[in-house]
């Protein structure tokens, strides 16, 4: 998983990069212009590429980027070249996209949440907990999988709720960034949307006018 990011304003030339969710404690090292930020088992949760400009000069733009497989091997380079092991992999896939509810059953410990099995791809199912009353098995949902970010910031990590793994998140249609959407439960898609199909702001507003 990679995340990266630019805020020119506050932090100019400075590309933050994140492979894992943040924690409390944090070790930092740097090294050439590149901090390296991990936990306290030495696990690498993400680096800050301070002088970015000089590695990627066209990364000029506000928030969340996109790495290509040729930007995130110019930064292991830079990596290497800072004596750190270049890890970081490219991930230019879609995190906001169709889903499809193959089962949905009853929380163990909640009386509003429901457990899902939620296709997201033609070769991938994952667990996700849903709390909109309006869930239900067969349908085509929206689906902020994994490594997503949201309009409002948020980062969708793997995490639990109220004790069950939830590998994403179902969401409704204000949630992706849709202005004048319903406030309350999941957007529901047409039947004939593809699993695993990039959604946009912009298509599911089509679908509300």
């Amino acid at each position: 998983m990679l995340i990266a990011s630019m805020n020119q304003a506050a932090f100019p030339n400075i590309l933050v990069v994140m492979t894992q969710p943040d924690v409390e404690k944090q070790v930092t090292t740097e090294k050439q212009s590149i901090v390296r930020i991990s936990d306290q088992s030495d696990q690498t949760i993400g680096y800050n590429f301070l002088a970015v400009n000089e590695l990627l000069p066209d990364l000029q733009f506000n928030g969340v980027q996109t790495l290509t497989e040729q930007q995130v091997a110019v930064l292991n380079e830079a990596l290497v070249a800072a004596g750190f092991t270049g890890d970081l992999v490219a991930d230019e896939t879609p995190h906001i996209v169709v889903g499809y509810v193959q089962e949905c059953d009853v929380h163990p410990d909640s009386d509003h949440m429901h457990v899902t099995q939620t296709q997201i791809a033609p070769d991938q199912t994952v667990q996700i907990v849903c709390g909109a009353a309006n869930i239900a098995q067969g349908q085509k949902v929206i689906v902020a999988t994994v490594g997503a970010v949201m309009p409002e910031g948020k980062i969708i990590w793997p995490g639990q709720l109220r004790g069950v793994q939830s590998d994403g998140m179902i969401c409704a249609a204000r949630e992706i960034g849709v202005a004048g959407a319903p406030a309350k439960g999941i957007m529901v898609l047409p039947d004939d949307w593809e699993v695993g199909r990039e959604v946009t702001a912009d298509a599911v507003a089509a679908l509300l006018k």
